[in-house]
């Protein structure tokens, strides 16, 4: 069974990745101001909903509360290989998550909104997924799962995971509703989450 006192390499890759996450937060609060007006939202009820699950899953995942039994077990040795390649996902994670926020611009926003004068952008990141945020946010997440070794942190990234695939739903009815068969044709020939798989 892997050891649950982490060494000074999982400590450090820890470090790192807050930082990480940190520089994330600062980003996306920085871009939420450049956003342009909206025309047209989800419901209060749906954005309620995605926010209560996104809260689940960090009390899940990071909350004193949880950390008990097998939820603190953890599911991967303790090593400094697999430490600094959780270090890796979450980087590349993040980096794909930031240059897709900054190849959407200004029609970004955090909730699931149609911008005024809301424009198709189906390239760099947007080429390989629909949703290449999500893809960079879940890569992280994974990433941040092995690096804290603990099933809690395991769980939390699978809500994530649903909880995205909620607010997809919900993305693509409003690009559809907006772009039609340009929309139609582009969901057709670029997945929505995983390159060449879903």
């Amino acid at each position: 069974m892997p050891s649950s006192i982490p060494s000074s390499a999982t400590h450090h890759a820890l470090s790192i990745i807050n930082a990480l996450w940190i520089s994330v937060v600062v980003i996306w609060i920085v871009g939420a101001f450049t956003s342009k007006r909206t025309a047209r939202r989800q419901s209060p009820g749906s954005r309620l909903l995605q926010a209560g699950a996104g809260l689940l899953a960090i009390a899940v995942g990071f909350s004193r509360r949880t950390a008990f039994g097998v939820l603190v077990e953890p599911f991967v040795p303790d090593s400094p290989a697999i430490a600094y390649a959780a270090v890796a996902m979450v980087f590349l994670g993040i980096a794909l998550a930031v240059w897709a926020r900054f190849i959407l611009g200004r029609n970004w926003s955090g909730a699931v909104t149609v911008k005024e004068n809301h424009t198709l952008v189906t390239r760099g990141p947007y080429s390989i997924v629909r949703n290449p945020i999500y893809t960079g946010f879940l890569l992280a997440m994974l990433g941040t799962a092995i690096a804290h070794r603990e099933v809690r942190v395991l769980v939390a990234t699978g809500l994530v995971f649903f909880l995205l695939l909620s607010k997809i739903a919900v993305e693509e009815r409003f690009m559809s509703e907006q772009f039609g068969a340009a929309y139609n044709d582009y969901r057709r020939r670029v997945k929505a989450l995983i390159p060449l798989v879903y």
